[in-house]
C-alpha cells in the first residue's frame, strides 16, 4: 500500500490549524520561507516514493502470504524496529495522549487492511487513484482559502484521469475497499498531526504502530497462519515493513509538523503518479498517455499547492517586518 491519523477536543478550529501547531495553546509557527519551504515538501515526496514502491513489494508477496498476513507481517515488523530505535517513554502521559495513540493505531490498522484488500483484487495505480480520494476531500473541508479549492479541483481531475478507460471495469469490492481505504487515509492525516503534538520524535507513532500491529495479528494469523513464519516470507515482509510504514510515516509525520494539513492532503495527490511508476519498474504494468496527463496535472496540483504555502509563509513575514519597523 501506500501507504497513515482523534483525540479530547483542543484550542483548535481545524485540521489546517491543528496540523501547523506544536503543541495545544501554543502559537501556530510561520509557514517556512523560500529554500526553506523544501524541507517538508522533500519529506513528503520521499515518504510517497517509499511507500508506493513497498506497496508494489507487497503486491508480489501476496501469493505466498495473502493479502491480510502481509499487512501483520508489515506492523509486527515495523512496530518492532519504531519501538527499539525510538524507545519512547510510556510514563508521563494523560488519558487524552493514550487515546490519542489508541485512535491513531486503529486508523492505521484499519487503512492498510482495507487498501491490502483492494490492491488483491484491482490493479495498484487505480486502487492508490481511488484512495486518494480521501485526502483530497480532507483539503478541500480544512482549508479556509479560495485557491486551495483550484489545486484540490485540479488533482482531482489528474485522478480520474489517471483512472484510464474509467472504473467499471474493476472488481466493485476492490473499489470500495479503496475509497474505505480513503477515509481512513483523511483520517490518518488528522490523527498523525495531533500524535505529532503530543508526543515528543517519533514516539507517538511507535506506540500507535504497536496498537495497530496487536489488533491485526488475529486476522493475519487466522488467514496464514505459519506462512508467516517462513524465512523468505518474513524477509521480504520486513523490507515491506520498512518501505511502506517506518520510513513513510515517521517523515509524514515530521513533515505534518511543519506543514498545513490542507497542503500535505493536496501533495498526497502525487501518490496515484508515484504507484503508476512503481507499477511500471516492479510489477510491469504500462502507462498510457492519458495517464501521463494525469500525473502533469497532480504534480502541477501539488507545486501550486506548495508555492501558495511559500506564498503565505513570505506574506506572514512581511508583514511582521513592517510591523516592528
Amino acid at each position: 500500500m501506500t501507504i497513515p491519523r482523534a483525540d479530547i477536543p483542543l484550542p483548535v478550529a481545524d485540521p489546517a490549524t491543528a496540523a501547523a501547531s506544536p503543541a495545544p495553546l501554543a502559537e501556530p509557527p510561520a509557514a517556512p520561507r523560500g529554500i526553506r519551504a523544501l524541507g517538508p515538501v522533500g519529506l513528503v515526496l520521499a515518504g510517497g516514493v517509499s511507500v508506493q514502491f513497498g506497496g508494489a513489494l507487497a503486491v508480489s508477496l501476496m501469493p505466498r502470504a495473502g493479502a491480510l498476513g502481509v499487512v501483520t507481517l508489515r506492523l509486527a515488523v515495523a512496530a518492532l524496529v519504531l519501538m527499539v530505535v525510538c524507545r519512547p517513554k510510556l510514563r508521563g502521559h494523560s488519558r487524552a495522549d493514550w487515546g490519542t495513540v489508541l485512535v491513531f493505531g486503529a486508523t492505521m490498522a484499519a487503512m492498510n487492511g482495507l487498501f491490502y484488500q483492494s490492491v488483491a483484487r484491482i490493479p495498484l495505480g487505480p486502487a492508490v487513484t481511488l484512495e486518494v480520494l480521501g485526502p483530497l476531500i480532507l483539503s478541500v473541508l480544512a482549508s479556509r482559502r479560495a485557491v486551495n479549492l483550484v489545486w484540490a479541483g485540479l488533482a482531482l481531475g489528474g485522478v480520474f484521469l489517471l483512472g484510464g478507460d474509467g472504473f467499471g471495469s474493476l472488481d466493485p469490492v476492490g473499489v470500495a475497499y479503496a475509497l474505505s481505504a480513503g477515509a481512513m487515509w483523511a483520517a490518518y492525516i488528522v490523527f498523525s498531526a495531533r500524535t505529532g503534538r503530543r508526543f515528543p520524535q517519533a514516539d507517538g507513532l511507535a506506540l500507535a504502530m504497536v496498537v495497530a500491529a496487536v489488533l491485526f495479528l488475529p486476522l493475519g494469523l487466522v488467514e496464514s497462519g505459519d506462512k508467516l513464519l517462513d524465512p523468505t516470507t518474513i524477509a521480504l515482509g520486513s523490507a515491506v515493513a520498512v518501505l511502506s510504514s517506518v520510513l513513510p510515516y515517521t517523515l509524514e509525520l515530521l513533515a505534518l509538523r511543519r506543514m498545513p494539513s490542507s497542503t500535505f492532503a493536496v501533495m498526497m495527490s502525487l501518490e496515484p503518479a508515484v504507484a503508476s511508476v512503481a507499477g511500471f519498474l516492479v510489477l510491469s504494468q504500462t502507462l498510457s498517455v492519458t495517464e501521463g496527463v494525469a500525473i502533469v496535472l497532480v504534480i502541477a496540483a501539488s507545486m501550486g499547492a506548495v508555492r501558495t504555502q511559500v506564498g503565505r509563509g513570505r506574506g506572514r513575514s512581511k508583514g511582521r517586518v513592517e510591523n516592528v519597523n
